[in-house]
């Protein structure tokens, strides 16, 4: 953990919650917190297995990873 006042430990995760608020809460509001687990549970598998990103050659994240890895 960093100091009080140093935050650049936490801006991955920072920014991850920062796309999850934009992308998932603002379209659309769970009604119960059970929706809110699954919701968030749907997200975060779409987050890594299915977005694309052309920072990683146009492949998900863990396509990336495996074809790097193998």
């Amino acid at each position: 953990m960093s100091r009080k006042g140093n935050c650049f430990d936490n801006a991955v995760i920072e920014s991850f919650f920062g796309t999850l608020k934009a992308e998932y809460f603002r379209l659309a509001a769970p009604n119960s917190s059970d929706a809110l687990e699954a919701g968030v549970h749907d997200y975060v598998h779409y987050y890594n297995h299915d977005r694309i990103k052309l920072g990683l050659q146009g492949l998900s994240p863990v396509e990336y990873r495996v074809r790097s890895t193998a």
